[in-house]
């Protein structure tokens, strides 16, 4: 009898742009005797899947994972999340290559998409964040960012392409505005944003591999080195380095105020409240404090590894926030997003 993992790898490989016929039986992979299947995550979002993790026969630990599309919008993501590994496996990415999941096989689940691939070593870095008094403690928050800025460096150094102006910004004006037409908190962020995306394209940056959800949640870390960086649906063989920068600082940033109550001060972030949506960002992005530090030093950082003007730290933060307000899933998550932006712009000194 045929153990999951070589079930899994039937025929995956890309037939042209898009990914070859359903292949594959998940039912028989999911209740092969002796395996064990676990659900890992199932998302609310409109682009939900279901997660499964599945440790074959003899094994101690889950050998593959398995995404299940619970509606079309979820089978899109999933297929594009598969085409992306798919090319990705044909690059040579020398420092970064055995922390990428591979792409192993391609399954019908009730006319939807399931994709499998390899399990990585490690747990999400989301997991210690969460942790007691984590958050407080400047070591363990320096270590998260130490180890998210190596992983980038090691994917850009692995992908460097032809350099060209920064475009965290491009289009973002108009998505905003076609997203909330004749709102004019929208129409007057769409606006602001012609002086932040002038000072942004004055610079370069290489293009290179982008993940484009780099947040701790995507991270497996294994003691201080991210050892595995899963969910590439939103991945680009060429793109903007920056967008993963920026990602990572603003998602961590956003939730220092997590586990304190409505009105009081969060431990060991001098300064900061937890007294509106965003409070984090904004203590990171104007705060004195170390956590502020950090955020600026982990920006301007990534600027000058890839050519570009330090000083630009906070239009590249400020940038990333307009991304999410155009391309959330979530409409209230991106209308908070755009109107922490459009506050943050009047308040932030240029």
């Amino acid at each position: 009898m045929t153990s999951p993992a070589t079930r899994a790898q039937e025929p995956v490989q890309p037939a042209g742009a898009g990914l070859p016929p359903h292949a594959g039986d998940l039912r028989a992979l999911l209740t092969m005797p002796g395996s064990r299947t676990v659900v890992l995550d199932a998302s609310r979002d409109p682009n939900s899947s279901v997660t499964l993790l599945v440790t074959p026969r003899g094994a101690a630990e889950p050998r593959l994972a398995v995404k299940v599309a619970t509606t079309r919008a979820a089978a899109d993501v999933i297929e594009r999340e598969a085409e992306c590994l798919v090319k990705l496996g044909r690059r040579t990415l020398h420092r970064v290559g055995p922390t990428l999941p591979r792409q192993v096989g391609v399954f019908d689940a009730d006319g939807l998409l399931a994709v499998a691939t390899s399990v990585l070593p490690g747990v999400p870095m989301r997991a210690g964040y969460h942790a007691f008094r984590h958050l407080a403690r400047p070591a363990m928050v320096r270590a998260d960012f130490t180890a998210a800025g190596n992983w980038l460096a090691a994917l850009h150094a692995d992908s460097l392409a032809g350099a060209a102006p920064i475009t965290l910004l491009d289009g973002v004006a108009e998505q905003i505005a076609a997203r909330w037409p004749g709102d004019a908190r929208a129409a007057g962020l769409a606006a602001k944003l012609g002086p932040l995306a002038a000072r942004l394209a004055s610079a370069s940056t290489p293009r290179t591999v982008v993940h484009g959800d780099f947040w701790a949640g995507n991270l497996l870390v294994t003691g201080d080195t991210v050892t595995g960086v899963v969910d590439w649906a939103a991945g680009e063989l060429a793109g903007e380095p920056l967008r993963d920068v920026a990602r990572f600082a603003l998602s961590y940033s956003l939730y220092l105020d997590r586990h304190t109550r409505a009105g009081r001060r969060v431990a060991g972030h001098p300064g900061l409240r937890a007294d509106s949506w965003g409070a984090g960002i904004q203590y990171a992005i104007t705060g004195r404090g170390w956590f502020g530090d950090l955020v600026r030093s982990f920006v301007a950082t990534a600027l000058t590894r890839l050519g570009a003007p330090a000083e630009l730290w906070s239009d590249v933060l400020l940038a990333g926030l307009g991304e999410v307000a155009a391309t959330a899933d979530h409409p209230d998550f991106a209308g908070r997003h755009r109107d922490l932006l459009l506050r943050l712009l009047s308040e932030v000194p240029r």
